[in-house]
């Protein structure tokens, strides 16, 4: 198989960033090793991507207002998206699995492949800064980000996100309309959606239904849950 970093056309000058990277929690969990896997690099590649993806959208579309910057970011940063990224380099061929979740089909799984996705992009920063980053994004992936940046496609961030919480707890999120201001003609309409107790989100639009899924985007580049614990 070839090795990861010709695939994707960055040395590593510390290998063990890529192999904390590469490592799901299951093998650091068989290995006895809790604390070396790519859960950490997952958050800070997270960051990463958003920054990096941000920067590109701000100065790319002068005209474009916060919302339709966010909505083309929510769909670039999605799992979807980050899935799509993984495997166009063929990167559960190279993750380091423990042996149950290698048996029951974690190589192709979406959410291994988005969150070492974003551990590696995580681990490339670390590795060499913020330049070698944005390198590996727009080398890798400038046709899919270009394509999606030119034909955005129609999203369910409600539904989106009610799949990513349903995954974690069996509790799904809620919206609860803040405010209404203006007159009947040009009512403004404040949403938040709440999660076990928390709000990940909130966000305005013409209508009701428009505020929900304003806060479903805000929620989904938030991503407040990945600090979520479920009290025992």
């Amino acid at each position: 198989m070839e090795p990861i970093e010709s695939r994707i056309g960055y040395t590593f000058s510390n290998s063990l960033l890529l192999q904390e990277a590469l490592t799901h929690p299951s093998l650091a969990y068989e290995s006895k090793q809790p604390h070396f896997d790519n859960q950490r690099l997952e958050y800070l590649g997270d960051a990463v991507i958003q920054l990096i993806l941000t920067d590109r959208l701000y100065k790319d579309h002068p005209n474009e207002g916060e919302g339709k910057l966010t909505q083309l970011r929510s769909q670039l940063v999605s799992r979807t998206a980050l899935c799509r990224y993984a495997r166009q380099i063929d990167l559960g061929e190279y993750l380091l699995l423990g042996k149950g979740e290698a048996r029951t089909g974690g190589r192709d799984r979406p959410s291994n492949l988005a969150d070492a996705f974003e551990a590696l992009a995580g681990a490339i920063y670390l590795d060499s800064g913020i330049d070698s980053a944005r390198d590996f994004l727009f080398s890798n992936f400038d046709e899919t980000i270009h394509s999606v940046i030119a034909e955005p496609t129609e999203t369910n961030p409600k539904g989106e996100l009610q799949e990513i919480l349903q995954a974690i707890s069996s509790r799904s999120p809620s919206y609860e309309l803040i405010s209404q201001e203006g007159p009947d003609h040009s009512k403004l309409f404040i949403s938040q959606v709440i999660w076990e107790t928390m709000v990940l989100g909130k966000g305005s639009g013409s209508s009701k239904k428009e505020s929900e899924s304003a806060a479903a985007i805000d929620a989904l580049s938030n991503q407040l849950w990945k600090g979520w614990k479920k009290s025992v």
